[in-house]
């Protein structure tokens, strides 16, 4: 960095010197406006601090980066904008799929939609995603569109191009080993068997370091094959005591986004009275 330029505001004739003539001023303010132009902004001197200015949303507005952001709000730790959480829903596209088990992750998802206020309108990486805040921290929504099987594809791009720390993705699916509308908050585990989970580990390099927000669908009656107990519709009760458990859920997303993933954890995980699931 080259040293900056210091020029004195009267300077004096040497010592000894006669005055100043017209043709010697003359040169002398020349010579300073060549010294002066010559110098430029990052050669100058700079305050020690300087005042934080406002960042503005971009366009596209599709970058965190860019939004405007709290002066409260935690950084990256490397002077990066704040990260987002990422809630995923598992399910499978089209109209014929709507309604059914195996789609309440979708669920999830529009409920958290709606409440918070943000459009699921925007295709990216596989999935309809959108983008907004709970508080000052901002959160991304996803549905993948690649059908149940191959959910990791979708999850496995955001995950990477978004750099989200594993431990804010969070993903939400349906669990036949869970009791009909009961939740379970992990912070890691396995893929259960559930296809949709088993892919998004493969495209998460193996790892199993990610939360994840089971709900419970229940096993299917008799002798059914579990593939066609997922994908049957809901009946009227089932689907009041389903709402219930997901604006649960909502709660649960809530807490973790502005108090952390254990205090979330303990509001879902503790026992459900029966009263207040069958209000």
């Amino acid at each position: 960095m080259k040293p900056s330029v210091t020029i004195p505001a009267h300077p004096k004739p040497p010592k000894g010197s006669s005055p100043t003539s017209g043709a010697t001023a003359a040169a002398a303010a020349a010579t300073a406006m060549r010294l002066l132009s010559g110098a430029s902004a990052s050669r100058l001197p700079s305050p020690l601090f300087s005042h934080p200015r406002a960042r503005t949303r971009c366009v596209p507005a599709s970058s965190f980066a860019c939004r405007a952001a709290p002066s409260s709000a935690a950084g990256t730790g490397d002077g990066g904008a704040r990260k987002p959480w990422l809630f995923v829903g598992l399910g499978n596209p089209g109209k014929v799929y709507q309604g059914t088990r195996h789609n309440v992750g979708f669920e999830m998802i529009d409920v958290i939609a709606e409440a918070e206020g943000i459009s699921l309108s925007s295709m990216q990486f596989k999935a309809m995603v959108g983008k907004g805040r709970i508080g000052d921290a901002p959160i991304m929504l996803a549905k993948p569109q690649t059908f149940m099987n191959a959910s990791g594809e979708s999850v496995g791009q955001m995950v990477s191009y978004f750099k989200i720390p594993l431990n804010q993705v969070v993903v939400m699916y349906d669990d036949l080993d869970l009791p009909f509308a009961k939740l379970r908050l992990l912070p890691k585990g396995g893929h259960g068997g559930h296809n949709g989970m088993r892919s998004i580990v493969n495209h998460l390099k193996q790892s199993h370091d990610f939360p994840r927000l089971r709900i419970g669908i229940g096993r299917p009656p008799g002798k059914m094959d579990p593939a066609n107990f997922v994908l049957r519709p809901f009946n009227k009760k089932e689907q009041e005591e389903l709402d219930f458990a997901l604006h649960r859920g909502l709660e649960a997303v809530r807490i973790m986004v502005l108090e952390g993933f254990n205090k979330s954890a303990t509001y879902v995980n503790t026992a459900q009275s029966s009263e207040m699931l069958n209000r």
